[in-house]
């Protein structure tokens, strides 16, 4: 008797659960749709500036500004991808940004990842304080040394030349330094002790054990830089006043100046411009995610 009254409890209870199951997967399927509406919905909003630019790219000077906007006009006007070639030598212009990111990028990478392994792996006097006080030059804006950087390099004379956009990223970037530093911390110190007792100096150390295991963290570095470098245009215009020097977002402003105001052609030429920071990241994008993931693992 007391058997099936203990059977009959349990079928009970069963039973009673059951709805309450059934009611939270509905509940969760219901909190999943409603996730995904969210996520599309923001997927539109940040992508319609996008699409527009490439729809303003194709569209004649009168559909541009038309709303609501006309995303497929019934011309086609891909004129507007050659027309500031030919008011404008661009070709020039992306070669000397080519220069420039590449140049920019290397110098960032090189001189962050010796400065990283520095904080990461060696031990001297000062060097948490060191530390923090690179750290706190990232919290100084730059108008602050605008400046200052200007005059000094005025009395250089490396005004109108390239140097003022190079120099200081062979010197380490702060926020690349610290990203790498992160990343080195997670790599186990008894490689260390393994490779020194292989008579591994501090230079093998960084060459040959730290920095091929830091190619996520390096991957992300170079996007970061990379889209830096290729889309600055304070400095280049603070700096640069010969046209056959200027990168292509100085040569999108100058085509909106000198020629009133071309949507078509600036759009066109953004399109284009948009393609190599597009392939990078893309490319890159397994090592981006990695990275900035295993950065802030360790302190």
């Amino acid at each position: 008797m007391n058997l099936v009254t203990r059977d009959t409890k349990a079928a009970l209870a069963l039973a009673a659960d059951r709805p309450m199951a059934s009611r939270q997967q509905a509940l969760r399927r219901i909190g999943r749709v409603l996730l995904y509406i969210i996520v599309v919905v923001g997927a539109v909003i940040f992508t319609f500036p996008f699409f527009w630019m490439i729809s303003a790219s194709i569209k004649p000077p009168y559909d541009i500004m038309k709303l609501p906007p006309v995303w497929i006009p019934d011309h086609l006007e891909f004129s507007n991808y050659v027309r500031p070639f030919q008011e404008l030598p661009f070709g020039t212009f992306f070669e000397n940004t080519i220069i420039i990111t590449l140049l920019g990028m290397i110098g960032v990478i090189a001189s962050s990842s010796i400065v990283a392994f520095a904080f990461a792996r060696m031990r001297f006097p000062g060097r948490d304080t060191f530390f923090v006080a690179m750290l706190a030059t990232i919290m100084l804006p730059y108008p602050a040394i605008m400046i200052p950087s200007y005059v000094l390099y005025t009395r250089l004379g490396f005004v109108n030349t390239w140097v003022p956009l190079l120099l200081p990223e062979w010197l380490g970037s702060p926020f690349v330094i610290f990203l790498l530093r992160q990343y080195m911390l997670t790599i186990p110190v008894e490689m260390d002790d393994a490779a020194r007792i292989d008579g591994c100096g501090w230079f093998g150390l960084f060459s040959q054990i730290v920095l091929p295991l830091s190619a996520p963290a390096l991957g992300v570095a170079a996007i970061y830089s990379f889209t830096f470098h290729w889309n600055n245009f304070l400095e280049p215009l603070l700096y640069l006043n010969r046209t056959e020097l200027f990168t292509v977002p100085l040569g999108m402003a100058l085509l909106n100046s000198r020629y009133a105001i071309d949507f078509g052609g600036t759009m066109a030429i953004a399109t284009i411009s948009l393609i190599p920071v597009l392939v990078v990241f893309f490319t890159a994008q397994r090592h981006f995610i990695q990275g900035l993931v295993i950065s802030g693992v360790k302190g």
